[in-house]
């Protein structure tokens, strides 16, 4: 299968691409700083390129049977549109080359319910102010993607991890249709998640959730590990 995937150079998006490579698929991979993409295969194209230059996507999408969508931007209290704009060029390039399938990453976050092993600092405290104050721009602009490729025709998968952090191979995670009750979820699981779902047509034109059920940190550990290296 040939496969675009953007994002490449972000933390799921390299394992997204290793996953594919080792899957045998044909790969292109599109970042904005191609020079520090770190992986090399004869069956991998880097290509240096902007998700919010259509042109650039347009290209990109051309010829392949399948995109997926690993973007991730920092949260700040400035705007965000990197995921709508974004999604906006995928889903243009795609319905002109007839390319049907895409699947994307958004987050628990846009839609923040409690958590059954969430305590009262998780639930009352912790996701409020994420959702709400610190990621409200980019959580609004989540959102605002999610619509776009839900009103589109094409083949689309929206999965939605929760707090990610890093596992050394893939779990056996749980992928379920709707909201899951887990607060973490593994880079590598939810790679290779994505990776599934090209060969998986129950989730056809749904939204999905991905969590790791092993080996999860604790709040703590994920904040100090994870939550605070992004800033």
């Amino acid at each position: 299968m040939l496969i675009t995937v953007f994002g490449a150079n972000g933390r799921t998006g390299r394992l997204l691409t290793g996953h594919a490579l080792a899957a045998g698929h044909q790969v292109t991979a599109v970042t904005r700083r191609p020079e520090s993409f770190p992986l090399h295969h004869d069956r991998l194209e880097t290509v240096g390129a902007d998700v919010l230059d259509s042109v650039a996507v347009d290209a990109v999408v051309a010829q392949r049977d399948a995109v997926l969508s690993t973007l991730g931007v920092p949260a700040g209290r400035e705007p965000i549109s990197t995921y709508s704009r974004g999604a906006a060029n995928i889903v243009a390039a795609m319905e002109r080359h007839r390319v049907r399938r895409l699947a994307v990453v958004s987050s628990s976050g846009v839609d923040p319910r409690p958590y059954s092993d969430g305590g009262f600092l998780f639930n009352r405290v912790l996701l409020p102010y994420v959702t709400r104050v610190l990621g409200k721009t980019l959580y609004d602009d989540m959102r605002r993607m999610e619509r776009l490729i839900r009103a589109s025709g094409l083949d689309w998968t929206i999965v939605r991890p929760s707090g990610l952090y890093h596992l050394p191979s893939v779990t056996g995670y749980t992928l379920v249709e709707g909201r899951a009750d887990g607060r973490f979820t593994a880079r590598t699981d939810l790679a290779a998640s994505m990776l599934a779902l090209l060969d998986d047509d129950r989730y056809l034109r749904t939204t999905v959730s991905v969590i790791t059920t092993t080996d999860n940190p604790t709040l703590f550990q994920w904040i100090r590990r994870e939550a605070l290296a992004e800033r």
